[in-house]
């Protein structure tokens, strides 16, 4: 795990270190310290209450891209008694940003298709920092209508910076293979459930998107940029990417106040990467409720309701 520190994170992690200096001190000597540690712990908790109720949009943007937070895999592996992954899109590659399989939780078997960022370099390299090219996006439909035929439901997990940009990508159709994928989705005759565990940006996030809830984790962000680019259009300048995260309301209840968001899944005290374990467990318990709910629509009455809530997102003015 990486051990990256944020700034409004410093306070916290200087408690910790003084708590465990004192459980190790309690535990090497004769001296009774358990009142001390008591209070110390009290003393953390209401430290990270106080911070973590007081978080602005680009301190969240940042939580949701901590180093240290769960991934799709960790959730995969917490939550699923088995996962058997599949692999390409039976046209180009098989991109390692996007993992796609048939998984079985509990009692339910489910379809899951989520986008995969890197611990170090080598890992990021290979998962191309969670960037999903054409063929990502072209496995990802080819599994959903693989779960389609056999009717399994899905359950997407979010977590990318963007769709990749590069040469090769629109050379093989990137803007095609999002929208193939918008159309797919659609209309597929199964349950879909999106959840965004991370970042949420752009058709990177929306190519697979399209469901009937929509889920987000507390500290997570979802919109059509992120802060930086945004603050580079508007602002001319990246350094403002705070400023931009505010006003453009990308945070978990920002966008359940948009009217986007079906749910905001609360995450253990401050933040996933801090009991991922926990968050999992959480996780899985949010994404059994809503396939069970969903399970019970007939299929069209479930697609027409797909369609009408994205019919109903956005506001405008004439």
């Amino acid at each position: 795990m990486n051990n990256k520190v944020l700034d409004f994170e410093k306070p916290i992690i200087k408690l910790e270190k003084k708590l465990n200096e004192m459980r190790d001190l309690a535990a090497t000597s004769e001296v009774d310290l358990s009142d001390d540690i008591q209070k110390l712990e009290k003393k953390l908790e209401k430290q990270i209450e106080k911070i973590h109720s007081r978080l602005t949009s680009w301190q969240r943007v940042q939580l949701a891209r901590h180093p240290a937070r769960p991934y799709s895999l960790d959730y995969i592996n917490e939550m699923a008694s088995k996962f058997i992954e599949l692999h390409g899109d039976r046209n180009f590659a098989d991109d390692k940003s996007i993992i796609s399989g048939l998984a079985t939780i509990e009692d339910e078997k489910v379809v899951i298709v989520g986008q995969q960022k890197g611990r170090n370099t080598k890992q990021n390299i290979e998962r191309n920092f969670g960037m999903p090219r054409p063929e990502g996006y072209r496995k990802a439909l080819r599994v959903m209508k693989l779960a389609e035929k056999f009717n399994k439901p899905v359950v997407t997990l979010i977590d990318t910076p963007g769709a990749y940009p590069g040469v090769g990508a629109e050379e093989r159709g990137q803007a095609e293979a999002i929208a193939r994928n918008l159309f797919e989705m659609s209309r597929l005759r199964i349950p879909i459930i999106i959840v965004i565990i991370g970042e949420g940006a752009s058709g990177g996030a929306l190519g697979i998107g399209v469901g009937d809830r929509i889920l987000l984790l507390e500290n997570t962000w979802y919109s059509v940029i992120s802060p930086e680019g945004c603050a580079s259009i508007l602002y001319r300048s990246s350094d403002k990417a705070s400023e931009a995260a505010q006003a453009m309301k990308v945070g978990a209840r920002d966008v359940e106040n948009l009217g986007i968001a079906d749910e905001i899944i609360p995450e253990p005290l401050g933040g996933a990467h801090r009991a991922p374990k926990e968050m999992a467990n959480v996780l899985k318990k949010q994404i059994l409720k809503h396939v069970k709910e969903l399970k019970q629509y007939p299929t069209e009455e479930l697609i027409q309701k797909r369609v009408e809530k994205f019919s109903k997102i956005g506001v405008f003015e004439e």
